[in-house]
């Protein structure tokens, strides 16, 4: 098969990484890729939110599957357009996507089917977003509509910073994404992901994880896009993925069908868990990142064969064969991230790490430039790593994170803490 993924992040790099191993792939292309990527696999220049320019480029190279990695080519529409030009792809239709796009209707979807969710409100007008507030109090989880980058949500625990953050999102912090607002019930517990393979009709859960999403340690500091992961998340046991999936997830892809946009791809689950109960926090219709590194380091050359399993619809004859096995990733990112940060700091010591199925550097933000790995990212590096238990994962990791030379990085030191409290 010759094989075109889309993106360029930590997560591609992970999907690539885990394509390669299996022998039905043979060409594989990544756009537009990055350093760590190109040293794998063939990149390409192209404009991956362009449906048009990337079935021509699909066409013109032989492809045979593209993998969709971000959200934002499938809130455009591009699966779409690869589906009309009798492409196979992974990755749902830009109206199945909008349960990530839009928090309103994954909301709307979620009332429609009676599946346990935070109370909420919807405003578009910031004053009447502001009176729902003090009507509240705080606690209260402040979120723009649309898609902010994993950045877009704000975890207000008085009421001033509840309020300011209504002045940011409709004064356009976030761009068009906070042109529209939901408001929503704290919700206690702990969070996890579950992922979930959809071909339409079946489903088929594909794994846990749990990300840490502040950027301090502790959970302290604002929202990044993920500071590290763990996988599996113990919280999700099987009793609770049960309910998750009877409660939660195989209505949602029922009424996605009922409403004429039948789901296909992989359904990130953003869960609250306290004593037993799951709730569900968010939808996302990509792979987490960094959850996906995890994910694709424990699952390896079977992660090509399920997704290609998930959109040809044999999802009824396929299985994910887990090792008994755990795997962490630690974000390295540019000083000042979330922030404003600086780019192009030379990254030194990589070539000296193993790189096997146990050890990996999955490259999120860089380039190669004269023979240098320069940083142009806020998140640069997810190191990686297996072990048979999670603390063997976790020493590996941290070792080798440690041997990187990157003055002008940092990371979390506490990356699996509730697991290993």
């Amino acid at each position: 098969m010759n094989i075109l993924i889309l993106g360029g992040g930590g997560r591609e790099h992970a999907l690539a990484w885990a394509v390669m191993q299996n022998p039905k792939c043979d060409k594989l292309i990544v756009a537009p890729g990055n350093a760590g990527i190109a040293q794998i696999a063939s990149c390409a220049d192209l404009d991956i939110n362009n449906g048009g320019a990337v079935v021509s480029f699909a066409e013109e190279n032989a492809i045979d599957f593209v993998i969709v990695g971000p959200e934002a080519p499938l809130a455009a529409g591009v699966s779409d357009r690869l589906r009309d030009a009798g492409l196979l792809v992974f990755g749902p239709s830009e109206a199945a996507a909008k349960l990530e796009a839009s928090k309103a209707f994954t909301k709307e979807v979620c009332a429609a089917v009676d599946a346990p969710t935070a109370g909420y409100g919807h405003f578009t007008d910031a004053e009447a977003a502001k009176d729902y507030i003090r009507q509240q109090g705080a606690p209260i989880v402040v979120k723009a509509d649309g898609l902010a980058a994993g950045k877009g949500v704000i975890m207000a625990f008085d009421e001033a910073t509840a309020l300011e953050a209504i002045d940011d999102m409709f004064g356009g912090a976030f761009g068009a994404a906070g042109a529209e607002v939901v408001i929503e019930e704290f919700m206690e517990g702990e969070e996890a992901s579950l992922f979930v393979l959809v071909d339409g009709t079946e489903v088929l859960s594909m794994g846990s994880a749990q990300d840490h999403k502040r950027v301090g340690e502790g959970d302290s500091g604002p929202n990044t896009g993920g500071m590290g992961a763990y996988s599996p998340a113990p919280v999700l046991t099987a009793e609770v993925e049960a309910r998750a999936m009877e409660e939660i997830v195989k209505p949602t892809m029922l009424e996605m069908a009922r409403r004429g946009a039948p789901y296909q791809g992989i359904l990130y689950a953003g869960l609250m868990i306290k004593d037993g109960q799951p709730r569900l926090v968010e939808y996302n219709v990509r792979f987490g990142d960094p959850e996906c590194q995890v994910l694709m380091m424990r699952l390896g050359a079977q992660a090509l064969d399920l997704m290609h399993a998930a959109a040809e619809g044999r999802l009824d004859r396929a299985q994910v064969n887990w090792a008994d096995d755990h795997a962490i990733t630690v974000v390295m990112a540019a000083n000042g991230y979330p922030g404003a940060y600086e780019k192009g700091t030379e990254i030194k010591g990589l070539d000296a790490l193993p790189e096997d199925a146990s050890n990996m550097v999955f490259h999120a933000g860089t380039k190669a430039l004269d023979g240098k790995i320069l940083a142009t990212g806020g998140r640069v590096l997810n190191v990686t790593a297996r072990g048979e238990t999670l603390q063997e994962a976790r020493d590996r990791a941290y070792a080798a994170a440690d041997a990187i030379i990157w003055p002008g990085g940092f990371m979390r030191r506490d990356i699996g803490w509730r697991a290993l409290k």
